[in-house]
């Protein structure tokens, strides 16, 4: 049961700080950050609880993730 608590806390807490990041940031941008925010979490995650290994082409990748948001946020500054 403390699992599925815990699920429904964290998606509601999920909700509504993704509520207020929109609020903030272009809708494109606050979700290119808050899903590659997820997806670095979740490797350290693995590397963490799971003795999973990273490879190179993963740190690769989620640098490629990092400047696209970067891009992106370079971007809206330009634009206003």
């Amino acid at each position: 049961m403390l699992p599925f608590i815990g699920y429904i806390l964290f998606g509601l807490a999920n909700i509504y700080l993704f509520s207020l990041a929109i609020k903030q940031l272009p809708t494109a941008v606050a979700f290119a950050v808050w899903t590659a925010a997820t997806l670095i979490l979740i490797k350290c995650a693995e590397l963490s609880f799971f003795n999973q290994h990273i490879s190179w082409p993963e740190i690769f990748f989620m640098l490629l993730i990092m400047v696209g948001i970067l891009g992106l946020k370079f971007y809206a500054i330009q634009v206003k």
